[in-house]
């Protein structure tokens, strides 16, 4: 099948945010991540495919997945499909899938968050993502000022894992009310908080990683029930906030933590 243009504009709606929302669609680009996007059962509405995907790691069961998948593909040259991706080195395939729709009930009594607040690069947020569907979290709540958790660079940096655990985006005052109102006490990341080693609560929680540069905005601090942070013994003094992030929700959630 030939890409249509309707299509082909689409696909540059879907790289910029207020677009993409418009649209309630996401861009999915590489192998990984469009196979997880496909496992996860992520509402694939049509793919655009160049003869690259073929001679890679993958791609052929991407193909076969695609086409038992019932997903309408479309095939372009390689020199097309870059210029149509996010990437500089794109893996010949593109995947369009629907936003899934995730409501604020999603945070419940008992239940394991992550939240971020005003993390601002997309690869942080996917990998924080990442981890939270690595450490069996029950969702995570992106609050305002957040990289979109939908955009192109997010959803690669995820490998594809936002399509494993929902996702809510709220502004913070509406988020810390889901929270307190199911009764989830709140963790927050700062350097300055006691050793997660000491601090893992029993039952759920949900842990705040804040802003790269400004750590978490003061409202947050003042409904934390406990701030928490990795002791370090060498000369680093911080860590980027994907890596801290994921430390942390090892530490929560690792057997004998308190936490699972």
């Amino acid at each position: 099948m030939e890409l249509s243009q309707r299509r082909a504009q689409l696909l540059g709606r879907l790289r910029h945010r207020k677009t993409r929302e418009r649209e309630g669609m996401v861009l999915v680009e590489g192998i990984r991540a469009a196979g997880e996007a496909m496992s996860a059962g992520a509402g694939a509405t049509f793919a655009v495919v160049s003869p690259r995907l073929e001679g890679l790691a993958g791609g052929p069961d991407l193909l076969a997945a695609l086409g038992i998948g019932g997903v309408d593909v479309a095939r372009v040259d390689d020199r097309t499909l870059t210029g149509l991706g996010d990437t500089e080195h794109p893996q010949g395939v593109l995947l369009v899938c629907r936003q899934p729709e995730v409501g604020e009930g999603v945070v419940r009594p008992g239940g394991r968050y992550l939240v971020l607040d005003g993390i601002q690069d997309p690869g942080n947020v996917g990998t924080l993502i990442r981890g939270a569907t690595a450490f069996a979290l029950d969702g995570v709540v992106a609050l305002d000022g957040t990289a979109d958790p939908w955009g192109a660079k997010t959803v690669r940096s995820s490998a594809g894992m936002v399509f494993r655990l929902p996702i809510v985006q709220a502004p913070c005052a509406r988020a810390l009310d889901l929270l307190a109102g199911a009764g989830v006490p709140v963790l927050v990341a700062d350097a300055g908080g006691t050793p997660v080693d000491a601090a893992a609560p029993g039952g759920g929680w949900a842990l705040v990683v804040g802003n790269e540069g400004a750590g978490p905005r003061d409202l947050v601090r003042e409904v934390a029930s406990r701030v928490v942070r990795i002791p370090m013994s060498g000369p680093a003094e911080s860590l980027n906030a994907g890596v801290a992030g994921s430390i942390l929700l090892y530490a929560l959630t690792r057997e004998g933590s308190g936490a699972s």
